[in-house]
């Protein structure tokens, strides 16, 4: 498999107790009167889970919503989950030739990193190092 190869290709959920059959890797066309819609690719989940995991484990984060528009996906981080989003991951295609497709917002709206590679964009919500004295 080439490196480019799964990057684009959509992550396919099958319903409980259906049977797994040998399916090519081709991306289906949205049915009929539906249009396309954004999201995320294995490889930027793959970074966003691994951040949102760390955070969780720390303590920070307790919950997720992942939603897929026609012109964004939008990854949302809770503290709790009847509270607005903490962060707000957003991949905007549209935008991928002017700022960088990838954003993080803060709950305030302020729009704290952006840019055209997801990784440099999450580490603006990385932890940072503590010095720890004895």
């Amino acid at each position: 498999m080439s490196e480019t190869e799964g990057e684009t290709d959509p992550i396919r959920m099958l319903a409980a107790g259906s049977a797994r059959r040998a399916v090519p890797n081709l991306t289906p066309l949205p049915p009929a009167g539906r249009t396309p819609v954004i999201c995320f690719n294995r490889r930027e989940l793959d970074e966003i889970f691994g951040l949102y995991g760390h955070m969780v484990a720390a303590g920070e984060w307790r919950d997720y919503a992942i939603d897929m528009q026609k012109d964004k996906a939008v990854f949302s981080v809770f503290r709790r989950s009847c509270e607005r989003p903490v962060y707000v991951i957003e991949k905007r295609p549209q935008l991928s030739r002017k700022q960088g497709a990838y954003c993080v917002v803060a709950m305030t709206g302020l729009i704290l990193r952006r840019g055209h590679d997801l990784v440099r964009v999450l580490r603006v919500l990385k932890p940072k190092p503590k010095l720890v004295r004895a």
